[in-house]
């Protein structure tokens, strides 16, 4: 199935190259694919996950080994973000 994975700030860093103008992604995956086992290939640093989410809904860290994905949605993630 493919769902559309975006990553945020400086985590397009991760992306292929060709990828980080729009942050985006298709994704082909299984359908009984984690959202862990999906982030796992890009190498991200497990501190700098931060803000999961999936169609606009927060997914929680524990929560994040067991959920899975339906055609067409959309994962997307943020780092920390810090500011003032």
């Amino acid at each position: 199935m493919n769902i559309t994975f975006k990553l945020f700030a400086t985590l397009t860093d991760y992306l292929p190259a060709e990828a980080r103008r729009s942050n985006q992604v298709t994704l082909e995956v299984a359908a009984d694919a984690s959202i862990s086992q999906i982030i796992e290939p890009f190498g991200l640093p497990p501190k700098l996950v931060h803000l999961v989410l999936v169609n606009g809904k927060f997914i929680a860290p524990e929560e994040r080994g067991s959920t899975t994905l339906a055609e067409g949605d959309v994962l997307a993630i943020w780092p920390p973000v810090a500011g003032g």
